[in-house]
């Protein structure tokens, strides 16, 4: 078991419990899944690049992603329908609970200039953020690296408020903006 399951098992549930008294122990916000997307489309035009970009990805997460498609074409974006246009990977179980431990405590902190997650949530239970470089994953070999990448980090929870879901985030140990950071001991 990952040791951020096992303090969620231990701890953070009877810390929700206790914060928004829940009459249901079923009704305790727990994080159901973690998705990870990456848009390509500068790479589009090369396929050497989206072969990175999806090698790069199975580092990060841990587990192969699937190519995302254009369902219609629009001409405007000089997008054709079937062109790829992004990257998307989405990790359950003990994968999700080891990524969001590595994210957490290993990661955020290379984000540079790095203060914080805002804390706006998309009101039913979940919590995106958007990193514009995915070189902050230590998995990654930099020298291997060809152009900076961004990407979006979805955490789906079960909470049905987003003060619900923040302060599931926060004790799990993702560092918020104004808000005391709940470290794990090693």
């Amino acid at each position: 078991m990952s040791r951020l399951k096992q303090r969620y098992l231990e701890k953070i549930k009877a810390e929700l419990q206790q914060k928004f008294e829940y009459a249901n122990p079923m009704k305790i916000p727990q994080l159901l899944k973690i998705v990870l997307n990456m848009g390509i489309a500068e790479p589009s035009k090369d396929k050497n690049s989206i072969q990175d970009c999806v090698n790069e990805m199975a580092l990060i997460s841990g587990q192969k992603p699937i190519v995302t498609k254009a369902k219609k074409a629009i001409s405007n974006f000089k997008l054709r329908e079937g062109q790829p246009i992004g990257i998307k990977v989405t990790l359950r179980g003990k994968r999700m609970y080891e990524f969001a431990d590595r994210f957490f405590n290993i990661a955020s902190p290379r984000i540079r200039d790095f203060r914080g997650f805002p804390t706006k949530g998309d009101g039913r239970g979940s919590y995106t953020l958007g990193l514009n470089d995915h070189q902050v994953f230590n998995e990654l070999n930099l020298d291997n690296v060809k152009r900076t990448q961004g990407m979006h980090i979805t955490f789906v929870t079960s909470a049905s408020t987003d003060e619900e879901c923040l302060e599931l985030m926060r004790l799990l140990g993702l560092p918020f903006k104004n808000l005391p950071v709940v470290t794990v001991a090693a």
